[in-house]
């Protein structure tokens, strides 16, 4: 059934328990768009968030095993303490160095990284974007970058240019990222490096840095000098929406924030978990109705 913002769970001693683990957690969205698919797909499952906070990671892991948890959700401290605990980690993980979902198996932990394939689908479907030999221009090295990289790489990028302040980062990340994906070409520049010539033949830009969370202009892009063609991600999402984003739109680009990223990693997790695909439009319908 479609979800119209009023279907309740119904829990009872066969429903199945998932979650998300992290410190804090009482802003975390995914509770509200999780249960709603649930409840939209007519599933036994309940999601909870559980704070937990760094020293605690090893016994609330060990709890979530005994109390017969299938799943959950891991953010900020957890997605890199998590992976001495975990038994095996996926491809998606092992490439980001962090795990945001994880499954249980019997009494085995897996790790999954869905953020950086929840970006690409996002692309396609908020921006209309498919990764191949347009240039894309990744601002920012960090551990957010890694998964974007090699998600991009996966779904058949060509080109990748990175742009951070830390050049020596930003080539850690590309040395490893050319061994794993050697089909992508992968270069490194100084944000300085930003200028006409680069961002003439970008065609998609995109931010993983934190810059613009609290309103921040990230100031060595100048949009004038992207093609018309050329479309703007931030992963950052604000429902006012970030400056990179706003100020891309005011020029014409297509631009979008992190919404459709938070939601489609939630979608693959989801489908991670109960083997089903959640139905369509319901975990962006239950957000958009907060």
């Amino acid at each position: 059934m479609a979800w119209d913002g009023k279907c309740m769970l119904n829990v009872s001693g066969t429903t199945r328990v998932v979650g998300i683990i992290g410190n804090p957690i009482r802003h975390s969205l995914s509770p509200v768009m999780q249960n709603a698919a649930f409840a939209a797909g007519g599933l036994d499952y309940v999601y909870v968030p559980f704070a937990v906070t760094p020293e605690h990671l090893g016994d609330a892991l060990s709890g979530l095993q005994a109390l017969g948890v299938c799943g959950f959700n891991v953010t900020i401290p957890h997605k890199t303490a998590i992976i001495p605990f975990l038994d095996r980690l996926e491809e998606s993980a092992e490439a980001a160095g962090a795990v945001n979902t994880v499954q249980l198996c019997g009494r085995s932990l897996i790790g999954y990284n869905t953020d950086g394939d929840g970006l690409v689908d996002s692309l396609q479907t908020d921006l209309d974007f498919s990764p191949g030999a347009e240039q894309i221009l990744v601002i920012g090295a960090g551990g957010a970058a890694r998964g974007a990289i090699a998600a991009l790489c996966r779904a058949g990028a060509k080109k990748i240019v990175i742009s951070n302040r830390s050049v020596e980062k930003a080539h850690a990340v590309l040395l490893d990222m050319t061994a794993r994906y050697p089909d992508t070409y992968i270069d490194v520049i100084h944000q300085s490096q930003v200028n006409e010539e680069c961002l003439g033949v970008t065609s998609l830009l995109l931010n993983t840095t934190s810059l613009g969370m609290n309103g921040e202009r990230i100031e060595h892009i100048n949009h004038a000098q992207l093609p018309k063609h050329a479309r703007v991600y931030d992963m950052v999402y604000s429902r006012n929406g970030t400056e990179l984003v706003n100020v891309a739109s005011a020029s014409g680009l297509r631009a979008v924030n992190g919404l459709g990223m938070l939601v489609a990693q939630g979608e693959r997790a989801f489908e991670i978990w109960t083997g089903q695909r959640p139905p369509d439009g319901v975990m962006r319908l239950a957000l958009d109705s907060i």
